[in-house]
């Protein structure tokens, strides 16, 4: 049954772009996926609590491994011998692309009710001691309710760029250059002489105001002062009145 992918579900697993998920594997999730030549594939990713266990992990791998080399050996035999061994069945669909590691997964091309990458997760899940049937006591593993894709660690950051000699060349004689004029500027600021005159500052333009010429004025007319009789003939008597006690000149 084909569903939409949900939170937490990987975008694209290698080369392949997801874009439903097929099944829910005890052990895993099978996804729909599309190569990059435009075939559609089935994508087997373990779950994350599987992908932690080293031995769900090894079996895993062991039987993509196995479906890769595997010979013209077919029938009821090769069954019972995949059977013993942990492996998967001869029906098991053609490997496209693989990836072991922390997060393996496996990609094959997809049949519409054909075997597809979910035959790699049976084998993973195993329920007795022997022939992994119902042959010994009963377990079930720690990480059966996981339902989280085991994805690969994000890359790390990348390397610091590395400079070429001329770039670290230029640079130092660039940075030599703005100490120097640095130093320079220093030196002129705090070490110049305080005897050193200033240069002479120009004077000022002198202006020019005009003043307006001198106007002539006319003489007032005297007013005739009384004489030493006390007429007011308007004549001036030569002597002044207080010379002779008034009396004028004997």
């Amino acid at each position: 049954m084909v569903t939409p992918l949900q939170y937490g579900d990987p975008p694209h697993v290698g080369p392949f772009a997801l874009q439903a998920r097929l099944q829910t594997a005890p052990a895993g999730l099978v996804y729909l996926g599309q190569a990059p030549d435009g075939r559609v594939v089935s994508v087997a990713v373990l779950s994350s609590g599987a992908a932690l266990d080293a031995a769900a992990r090894d079996r895993f791998v062991t039987a993509i491994k196995d479906a890769q080399g595997r010979t013209g050996v077919r029938g009821w035999g090769a069954s019972l011998v995949d059977r013993v061994r942990g492996r998967v069945s001869p029906d098991t669909p053609p490997v496209l692309a693989m990836q072991d590691g922390p997060a393996p997964w496996v990609a094959v091309p997809y049949l519409p009710n054909g075997p597809g990458a979910e035959r790699f997760l049976d084998p993973v899940t195993v329920s007795g001691t022997l022939i992994g049937r119902r042959h010994g006591p009963d377990f079930a593993h720690y990480w059966l309710g996981d339902r989280t894709p085991a994805l690969p660690a994000p890359p790390g950051p990348p390397p610091p760029p590395v400079a070429t000699r001329r770039s670290v060349v230029l640079a130092s004689t660039l940075l030599a250059t703005l100490v120097l004029a640095l130093l320079l500027v220093t030196w002129m600021l705090l070490f110049r002489g305080e005897d050193e005159p200033e240069p002479p500052r120009p004077l000022p333009n002198t202006q020019f105001v005009p003043t307006p010429p001198p106007e002539p004025a006319s003489p007032e007319p005297q007013q005739p002062t009384p004489g030493p009789s006390g007429s007011g003939d308007g004549s001036q008597s030569p002597w002044p009145d207080d010379l002779f006690d008034g009396r004028g000149p004997i």
